[in-house]
């Protein structure tokens, strides 16, 4: 939706007004109705979540168009530090984004990751996604094409996330995201050099208990009131990341998923470990084996904690008609929807899955 892209959402953000209501959701019948948004996390997501829901109330208006217009405000309201411009900066101090959109309809989707320089990731997405065969473009090649497609070139760092930065590195960059190098990360800034190791031995799969610092995503399902579906993740990535990592934000199956013959995926967590496991496809194609949402969302989560006990994750899956569920494990994850005739958002809260409780995958 080529206007959303010059638009500023400051206006429309300011009179959403939205009543919370926490609750426990069975996913036995529970769709709202149609048209519905529903995406990861509550507090200030649900900004997003509104904003979709009612542009959605329009006929005209897409269940893309609705994506991208609901992570373009938290893109723009900077949502828990999460998303947007000024948050999570890399070990160099700079800020990057990841973003992904796709049409539930014709499987094709659009994605940046690493993305430098350009506020409206999201919007550069689906600009990928419109304008090109391709599926990702990533790095300052995904700001060339940014910019020759009319986006602007800003700063993307703030005084917070500067001021931030320098209080990390003022702490012998503690912690960090390096291993097997030399210095020892966990005293020192580098600059590293890697250790020599035996490959003979496996690698150690790595933990979640030592990472430096939590990170969220708005990863976003709307579903039109025709019952064409879409997707979207948007993230600035996990803070004090090595420059020029990309996490599952923009890796479609991962971040996020839709099939509008089965239903949709969102989720949030360690995206290092959930890439690995592309759990928002699992979700989906177990949605179109038979399960239900949560049952969906329990067993993508289960095939990850039988790897990594102590994964971070939250996954939220709706099917085609609505209705609705999540999983997570680490954290107790909260979704906020939307939908039918519904006059607020409702924000559902989900407790982590035990890492012992993992069970068979069916």
């Amino acid at each position: 939706m080529a206007h959303l892209r010059g638009l500023r959402l400051t206006s429309l953000i300011l009179w959403l007004s939205t009543s919370i209501v926490t609750s426990n959701a069975n996913d036995t019948g529970n769709s709202p109705g149609l048209p519905m948004v529903i995406n990861t996390w509550g507090g200030p997501f649900t900004a997003a979540t509104d904003a979709a829901y009612l542009s959605l109330l329009n006929p005209e208006t897409s269940a893309l168009d609705a994506v991208e217009l609901g992570c373009s405000t938290c893109e723009a309201n900077q949502c828990d530090g999460s998303v947007g411009y000024g948050g999570s900066p890399d070990e160099n101090c700079e800020t990057t984004l990841d973003a992904m959109i796709m049409d539930g309809t014709t499987m094709k989707s659009g994605a940046v990751a690493a993305l430098r320089r350009v506020k409206d990731a999201v919007s550069v997405a689906r600009a990928v996604l419109e304008h090109t065969t391709h599926t990702l473009l990533a790095g300052d090649f995904a700001t060339d094409f940014a910019l020759s497609n009319g986006f602007a070139a800003e700063n993307l760092t703030t005084e917070d996330s500067a001021a931030s930065c320098a209080r990390w590195k003022a702490a012998n960059c503690q912690p960090n995201y390096r291993v097997n190098v030399l210095p020892d990360a966990s005293g020192s800034c580098g600059p590293y050099a890697p250790q020599t190791l035996d490959s003979t031995q496996a690698l150690p799969r790595g933990s979640s208990s030592s990472k430096p610092e939590g990170h969220d995503t708005i990863s976003m399902i709307a579903l039109h009131a025709s019952g064409r579906m879409a997707a979207g993740t948007s993230t600035n990535g996990a803070g004090r990341k090595v420059p020029g990592r990309v996490g599952d934000g923009p890796i479609t199956g991962s971040g996020s998923y839709v099939d509008g013959d089965a239903g949709g995926c969102g989720a949030t967590g360690d995206g290092d470990v959930m890439m690995r496991f592309l759990p928002c496809y699992q979700a989906v194609e177990s949605l179109r084996r038979g399960m239900a949402p949560r049952q969906a969302a329990e067993d993508a989560v289960r095939r990850m904690l039988r790897k990594y006990p102590d994964v971070q994750s939250g996954l939220v899956v709706v099917d085609s008609e609505g209705n609705h569920g999540g999983a997570a494990s680490g954290w107790t994850f909260t979704y906020a929807y939307r939908g039918g005739a519904m006059n607020e958002t409702v924000v559902v809260s989900v407790p982590p899955i035990a890492a012992d409780a993992a069970g068979d995958l069916r």
